[in-house]
């Protein structure tokens, strides 16, 4: 029994210093994804134009934020058509954080909207938001069954379908969900019929998406029904978006965990010192390529990125975005999204992935791949839901520091857990000798 115990204690000592060091590392990183900022600034949005002709669609965000990706691609595509009036709106117009630290000025509160349209949106677009099922989402949610009762079509981008959930909006309905949350859903709303494997679900008057970059096709898909075909295919077409399908959603291989998905515990609770890396914001500056920088280096949970530059800036579609430091002292790199050249920056050159032509998160991909590993690129791309096979990523295959790391600190916990053993046997041995 002694020697049971002995191991057990062994054991835990292995596990005790890892997890001591580990486990604040990785509640850092998971909250700074959608931290909020604490300066007060908030700047005016530009002012809305709006044409009567056109259907309004609209990008919901609540006041904790929503992830980058789900908001501004499905904004990028549905402005680019001409087609329709597009606006972000919020429950209030103060800076919300987007995936990776990008705050976004909602256009209009849900008020103004109501002021301008007079009853629902014609497109409503939920992308997946941090505080899903908890109340300080009650405003989105109660504003998202007005909208739906108005009788405006419901687009749920990734996990943005547990907001509609959480409000009773997707009941006896058919939905589908980011493949890391599908099954969380399934328990926690089981009125839903719940999908796998495919990249959305047209439902009617909701039309879900799969996991984060998948809010594309079903970004396309509403184009299709209220523009046309050629539409979508010209939207696709002016993004580089390589998946999109005339003929319905396109299957999609249902995702699992497996054993290489360990990379991400290891950035996130063992990557000390993470790569800080200023992404510089600028006028004109295309949503997507926005998202690609922010949403890739933020998924990943390897690196941190902060928001540079001057004061508020407008995206080519006139999105508000207003940066969080005006230096990049004390980063690593700077990061300029866009095609934009920028004076040099002094003691730091600025680094333009998206000077070649392409989809926009194909160079961002591969630059994580180069300058952390290969694994942590896959997982990220995993986490996406895009495929990466074509895109040849190159760089360190693992993460082998922060892989020795915890086995370091399991080493050292045993050795002490040894040492205690052996200082309470020399102690006994005296108490005995005397």
């Amino acid at each position: 029994m002694r020697a049971f115990l002995k191991v057990v204690v062994v054991v835990l000592a292995a596990v005790a210093l890892p997890a001591a060091l580990g486990a604040p590392a990785v509640v850092g990183a998971l909250t700074s994804l959608n931290a909020p900022r604490t300066d007060g600034v908030s700047p005016a949005p530009e002012p809305v134009a709006h044409d009567p002709a056109k259907p309004t669609a609209v990008v919901v965000v609540g006041e904790q934020g929503a992830v980058v990706s789900d908001t501004l691609a499905p904004y990028e595509i549905l402005a680019t058509t001409g087609a329709f009036n597009v606006y972000t709106v919020a429950p209030a117009t103060h800076p919300v954080p987007l995936t990776g630290g990008l705050d976004l000025v909602p256009d209009l509160t849900f008020d103004e909207l109501d002021e301008v349209l007079g009853g629902s949106a014609d497109v409503v677009v939920i992308p997946a938001m941090p505080d899903v099922g908890r109340p300080t989402i009650e405003p989105v949610t109660d504003w998202l069954a007005d909208q739906a009762a108005g009788g405006a079509l419901l687009l749920s981008i990734c996990n943005g379908s547990g907001v509609l959930a959480s409000a009773g909006l997707l009941d006896g309905r058919t939905a589908t969900a980011h493949w890391l949350r599908v099954d969380e859903f399934e328990r926690t709303y089981g009125a839903v019929d719940w999908v796998r494997g495919t990249r959305y679900v047209d439902d009617g008057d909701v039309v879900s998406t799969a996991g984060i970059l998948s809010g594309i096709d079903g970004t396309l898909r509403i184009v299709e029904r209220l523009v046309g075909a050629d539409a979508a295919a010209e939207a696709a077409r002016g993004i580089a978006w390589p998946f999109y399908h005339r003929d319905g959603a396109a299957r999609l291989e249902q995702a699992q965990l497996a054993p290489a998905d360990a990379v991400v515990g290891l950035n996130t609770a063992f990557s000390w010192g993470r790569e800080g890396i200023g992404v510089l914001l600028s006028d004109g500056v295309g949503e997507i390529e926005l998202a690609s920088v922010f949403d890739t280096y933020g998924q990943s949970l390897a690196v941190r990125t902060v928001a540079i530059g001057e004061g508020a800036v407008r995206s080519r579609h006139g999105l508000t975005f207003v940066p969080r430091a005006e230096t990049a002292v004390g980063l690593d790199r700077l990061v300029v999204p866009g095609r934009t050249e920028h004076e040099p920056v002094p003691g730091m050159a600025p680094e333009y992935p998206h000077r070649e032509a392409g989809f926009a998160f194909d160079a961002v991909l591969r630059d994580l791949a180069r300058t952390t590993d290969v694994a942590t690129a896959e997982w990220t791309a995993k986490v996406l839901e895009y495929p990466v096979d074509a895109l040849a990523l190159e760089g360190p295959a693992w993460p082998w520091a922060e892989t020795f790391r915890p086995l370091l600190l399991a080493g050292v916990g045993v050795l002490a857990a040894l040492g205690a053993f052996a200082l309470a046997r020399a102690r006994r041995r005296g108490r005995s000798g005397t």
